[in-house]
């Protein structure tokens, strides 16, 4: 329970990044947004672990710096401005299937039956609180929802696969880096200068780089290191979770009874897919 509780930090971290993204930082830049969060926030990490990449780490670095961090952080950007924030968290909310389908074949973790019951009550759950009648539907969005669903998952699980090679600091540092770096020339290209800060901005992408991405990254495949990747997953959950209660809390405004149902039903499915500790019969002592 203790890594749980540990790695619930990372989609807590995500979900207030909504709110921090929306009110404080420029829009119409994703790119320099992305860029301005990834790469401060490796670079952050890099001074404290001191490490740099070795051998088969200078192309693991770019895979999942691509995977997790630069081509997910714009797909989602994208994902935000074609689709209703309700329908782009529903699609992500599928993200624990998608780990566990990824870490069966990668790293040989079986879906338990909890499980996949747990992921079942979760999704669902986020479609309750969420969906609420019918929404414009843009296809690009969707696929870009999916697209950035399907690669952070298989990112995900790389970063699990070899993250006994390395410390977490370190392939978090070089990760961020490295995702920053190759979305800066498209965003040089695609947006032209960067967008002129403000103080709001600043202190607002100050809490994006230190604690919705350093932190919560961290965090996030260090828990991936310890717990098994379905676990994992659920308790990303707590993401859309956030940014509801966040949300409500803000507006002032009491939770509907379908969106406690579906509180109740993440909650549920979130405690299906804890590890439960194995007994371990001991034989009686000898005399």
């Amino acid at each position: 329970m203790r890594w749980t509780l540990i790695t619930a930090v990372a989609p807590v971290a995500w979900g207030t990044n909504y709110y921090v993204t929306h009110e404080f930082l420029p829009a119409g830049h994703p790119l320099y947004g992305a860029v301005i969060r990834a790469l401060p926030a490796g670079v952050l990490l890099l001074a404290l672990c001191r490490e740099r990449p070795h051998g088969s780490w200078w192309w693991k670095s770019l895979v999942l710096g691509v995977l997790n961090m630069g081509a997910f952080f714009a797909l989602v950007y994208l994902a935000a401005q074609l689709l209703p924030t309700s329908l782009a968290s529903t699609i992500m909310a599928n993200s624990p299937l998608v780990m566990m389908l990824i870490a069966w074949a990668l790293v040989a973790e079986r879906p338990q039956l909890p499980h996949l019951i747990g992921a079942g009550l979760g999704v669902g759950g986020v479609c309750l609180m969420l969906l609420a009648g019918a929404t414009s539907i843009d296809p690009l969005g969707v696929l870009a929802s999916v697209a950035a669903m399907v690669m952070s998952s298989w990112g995900y699980i790389l970063a699990k696969r070899w993250s006994r090679e390395v410390n977490v600091l370190a392939s978090t540092s070089w990760q961020l880096i490295a995702g920053g770096l190759v979305l800066l020339p498209l965003a040089v290209v695609m947006e032209g200068a960067p967008p002129a800060l403000g103080i709001p901005a600043v202190l607002g992408f100050g809490y994006v780089t230190v604690v919705a991405t350093a932190l919560a990254f961290v965090v996030w495949f260090a828990g991936l290191r310890h717990l098994p990747a379905a676990t994992v997953g659920l308790v990303g959950l707590l993401n859309p979770v956030t940014g509801v209660l966040l949300g409500t809390m803000i507006a002032g405004e009491s939770l509907t009874f379908r969106q406690l149902c579906g509180l109740a039903l993440v909650l549920t499915g979130i405690l299906l897919g804890q590890p439960v500790a194995r007994r371990v019969r001991c034989a009686p002592a000898t005399r």
